[in-house]
């Protein structure tokens, strides 16, 4: 492990808490102006995409500059993409549930309440997920075949993503189907393409730093994380329980797969 700058890389870790603090500390005084604190979401990914940003700034002199390059453009991609999409998906709505369910158990200020379990958790997560971003930036030597095979894992994640997100879109937009479960495209083959496109950018990312031994050990944890969010935390697990009750939910979910993208099953004979 004598190959990676861990003195560099150290004070890296702090550039990169303060522009992820930064993000969030602008996004909650909009939040506060606004009187809405759903906007934290569009955030998310213009947090990453901000590491991404001041890594590539600090790690000058530092690691391999294809790489450096191939790992900022490909978190900018994806971040600016989420983040521009939940902005147009939230327009004109008021608060998320979600938000407004947490901030009604507030003891004290609901702002303050939100600064601390809201924008600060989040700020935090941002760093410790962003980890092999910044990591990578500092691996030496080109970019190897694990490299290319993370990007070409990343695309999948993107696709995924964008193609299930306008496909939801559309299939919302349309007064047709008003109330109904959208089981089509990508929808009949997982029920969240969304989330399992962010599984395959967070390993794809993390395959690009992958080459230094000491950098996959130190952001091996990022994926990790965001594979136990996805799955058991705040993503499909939480969602589904909100789902539950929708007619033709326990039908949707008997057919088609939860994560992983698999042919639908076929439905039973009565």
């Amino acid at each position: 492990m004598s190959d990676f700058p861990w003195g560099a890389f150290a004070v890296n870790l702090a550039w990169a808490a303060a522009a992820a603090l930064a993000v969030m500390l602008v996004t909650f005084a909009l939040a506060v102006r606004a009187g809405v604190h759903r906007i934290v979401d569009v955030a998310w990914g213009i947090g990453f995409t901000a590491v991404a940003v001041a890594t590539l700034a600090a790690s000058a002199g530092h690691g391999d500059p294809v790489r450096r390059l191939l790992v900022t453009s490909l978190t900018a991609v994806w971040g600016l993409r989420l983040a521009a999409h939940i902005a147009r998906r939230g327009r004109g709505h008021g608060e998320d549930p979600r938000y407004e369910a947490m901030l009604a158990r507030a003891p004290g200020s609901r702002n303050a309440y939100a600064l601390r379990m809201i924008y600060l958790l989040q700020g935090a997560l941002v760093w410790l997920v962003s980890l092999p971003v910044q990591a990578a930036q500092y691996v030496p030597g080109p970019p190897s075949v694990l490299a290319w095979a993370g990007t070409a894992l990343w695309a999948v994640g993107l696709g995924f993503e964008a193609v299930g997100d306008a496909q939801l879109a559309r299939f919302k937009a349309d007064p047709a189907n008003r109330g109904a479960l959208m089981d089509r495209g990508l929808w009949a083959w997982t029920r969240h393409p969304n989330y399992f496109g962010d599984f395959c950018v967070w390993w794809g990312l993390f395959l690009i730093a992958c080459r230094s031994p000491a950098a996959a050990a130190v952001s091996v944890v990022s994926p990790v994380v965001m594979s136990l969010l996805l799955t058991r935390g705040s993503g499909k697990r939480l969602l589904e329980r909100h789902m539950a009750d929708r007619p033709g939910f326990a039908e949707y979910k008997a057919r088609t797969s939860g994560f992983f993208p698999l042919p639908p099953r076929r439905r039973a004979r009565a």
